[in-house]
C-alpha cells in the first residue's frame, strides 16, 4: 500500500494542493497534526485558507488519517468528516505498522520506546516542521516535515511517502527524494 505521510499544513489549503499531486497514487493519507490553525507561534503560511483546507481534506480521494496536534482544537473536528484521533493514531496495513503522534510532549527516546510497545515499524510525528528520517533499533522514526511553514535552513517544503517497504522524504517543489530508509519488517509472532 502507498501511503502519503504529512504533517503540519497549518491551514494551507496550497500546500495540501501540492502534495496532493505527489500523492496522487497513494491509498492512505497520514496527518500528524496541526491541521488547519497556523498557531500564534508561526505568521500566516501561504494560502492561509483553513474552510478551504477543511473542504480539500473532506474530499480526499482516500483515507485521511489524522493525530491531533498541538494547534488543533475541538472545532476542527466539526469541520473535518475524518476523525480527529487524540493523541495518537494506530494502523496497520500490509507489514507495515505506523503509530502517529504530533511528537510536541516527546523525546526521540520516548517515540522510539511507545514503538517498540506497540511493535510499531514507523513512528510518524511532526512539531518541528523540520524533515528527518532516522532508524534507531528496528523503527524508522520520521518527521515529515511541513509542506507550509518549513523552518529549516533553506525553508523546504517537505512531505513523505511509504510504499513497498521504503520510505521517502520528498521536497513538495521540486519532487526530489531528499532521503530514504527501508523498512524493517514487522517481528513475528502475534500482532
Amino acid at each position: 500500500m502507498r501511503i502519503g505521510i504529512i504533517s503540519d499544513t497549518h491551514g494551507s489549503a496550497i500546500a495540501w494542493e501540492q502534495a496532493m499531486e505527489l500523492f496522487r497514487d497513494v491509498e492512505l493519507i497520514v496527518h500528524a497534526g496541526d491541521m488547519l490553525y497556523h498557531g500564534p507561534r508561526n505568521p500566516l503560511p501561504a494560502g492561509y485558507e483553513p474552510k478551504k483546507l477543511a473542504s480539500l481534506i473532506n474530499a480526499a480521494p482516500v483515507p485521511v488519517i489524522i493525530a491531533r496536534g498541538n494547534c488543533d482544537a475541538d472545532v476542527d473536528q466539526v469541520m473535518v468528516n475524518w476523525p480527529l484521533q487524540s493523541p495518537y493514531a494506530f494502523i496497520q496495513v500490509d507489514g507495515l505498522r505506523l503509530l502517529v503522534n504530533h511528537g510536541h510532549t516527546m523525546t526521540p527516546e520516548q517515540m522510539l520506546t511507545q514503538a517498540q510497545r506497540h511493535r510499531a515499524n514507523l513512528f510518524v510525528f511532526g512539531h518541528s516542521h523540520l524533515a528527518s528520517l532516522a532508524k534507531s533499533d528496528g523503527v524508522l522514526l520520521l518527521n515529515p516535515g511541513s509542506p507550509s511553514l518549513p523552518k529549516d535552513e533553506r525553508e523546504t517544503a517537505t512531505v513523505a511517502v511509504a510504499d513497498e517497504g521504503l520510505v521517502r522524504l520528498i521536497a513538495l517543489k521540486t519532487g526530489q527524494v531528499l532521503a530514504e530508509a527501508g523498512l524493517d519488517q514487522l517481528p513475528r509472532g502475534r500482532a
